[in-house]
Order: structure tokens, then C-alpha cells, then sequence
């Protein structure tokens, strides 16, 4: 199996990742591979790939790391995968080496660049500061956006590691707060915590657009 060319990031990817078919589909391909079938894993790649790599874009802010990283997580996934017993789901596993990758990935090359939040679309970025685009027209709309995700940029770049995480899986990723403690490893109640902290810490950085 060629993991680098099945790895390369795509469009495709399936929207019901978490409910209780996929879970039953990820198992059977789960057993598959373990059985040395090398397509099961490609289309566990494939399904998740760009979910995947989302997630270690939006820890990176690097595409070049991200596509690394996503590389490096899909090969630990390979070969630890006979590890993996089912007691949860297969995206929640996947996600925990992606993050845990991503800030050893972080933490390596000391990496202090923007967090990217092309995932967030307009309307989105509507609901942090609705009062302000109210009324402006497409213009001044766009330069407030930009001008808006700079500083949210800058301000997220700011959090820990752990803070970000929370914000990359619960605010970006759309996770609840038992997907993430899953996924971190913690309890429901430390995410929201975290999560929570990081809200006020980015209300506190972005108080000039949010009044």
C-alpha cells in the first residue's frame, strides 16, 4: 500500500462519521486490515483524510506540516491499528494520534505562525460580531472579515496547545464535549472548562470587535 499517494489530501469524505452504521463500517474495515487487507485501510484514508487533515491544518497553520503530519498520523494508525480493541469509535482514536501528533509537531520546530481559520466560512464569522456587519456594504464587509481574522488569528495563536485543541474540536470541528474529552482524554468537565477559558481569553484579546 502506497499511504503517501492515498493520503493526498481530497473533497471527499463522508458527513456521518459518528453515527452508529459508520461505526459499524469502520469496524468491519477495521478487521479487514488486521487481516492484511491493504484497501480496507485506503478506504478508512479516504473517508477521513480530509476531516483529518483539517484538524492538524487548523493546530499547524502550515499546509506543508499539515500534509506531514497527516501522513505521519495515517502511517501510526497502520501500524498500530491492530491495537485498536473497538471500545470506541475509529475517528476518536484517529483524532487523539492527530492531535498529539500535531503538537509534537508544535512543539518541535517551536512553530509560532497564524492559526488559520479558512474553515470557518462568512456566516460563521457573522455570528462573532453580527452588530458590525450589519449595515456595511460588500466592501466594508470584506475588509472588516479579514481585518477580523487577522486578529483572530493572532488571538487563538496565543492559547496553549491544549486550549487550542478544545477550540479546533468543539468550535471548528463541530465535536461535542464528550466526542473531545474522547478524543483528549480528559473529562467532559475539563474541556468545558478549557473551552471555556479559551472563549474568555479570545473575548479578552478581541474586545475591540466585540462591543
Amino acid at each position: 500500500m502506497n499511504i503517501e499517494s492515498t493520503v493526498a489530501y481530497g473533497n471527499d469524505i463522508s458527513d456521518n462519521t459518528l453515527d452508529g452504521q459508520s461505526f459499524n463500517e469502520d469496524l468491519c474495515l477495521i478487521n479487514r486490515v488486521k487481516a492484511n487487507d491493504s484497501t480496507a485501510f485506503d478506504a478508512l484514508v479516504k473517508k477521513y483524510r480530509e476531516r483529518l487533515f483539517s484538524i492538524i491544518y487548523n493546530m499547524t497553520s502550515n499546509r506543508d506540516d499539515a500534509f506531514d503530519v497527516t501522513q505521519e498520523v495515517f502511517i501510526k494508525a497502520y501500524r498500530g491499528i491492530k491495537s485498536f480493541n473497538g471500545k470506541s469509535a475509529f475517528f476518536t482514536w484517529l483524532y487523539r494520534i492527530a492531535i498529539n501528533t500535531s503538537i509534537t509537531q508544535i512543539n518541535k520546530t517551536r512553530l509560532r505562525r497564524f492559526f488559520s481559520l479558512e474553515t470557518l466560512d462568512e456566516e460563521n464569522a457573522k455570528k462573532i460580531c453580527t452588530e458590525h456587519l450589519v449595515g456595511m456594504d460588500d466592501s466594508s464587509r470584506s475588509l472588516f472579515l479579514k481585518e477580523l481574522q487577522e486578529n483572530l488569528n493572532i488571538a487563538l495563536q496565543k492559547l496553549s496547545n491544549r486550549h487550542r485543541s478544545v477550540v479546533v474540536l468543539c468550535e471548528i470541528e463541530g465535536l461535542s464535549s464528550t466526542q473531545a474529552a474522547s478524543v483528549l482524554k480528559c473529562s467532559e468537565g475539563t474541556v468545558r472548562s478549557r473551552l471555556h477559558y479559551a472563549k474568555e481569553q479570545l473575548k479578552s484579546y478581541l474586545q475591540n470587535y466585540l462591543h
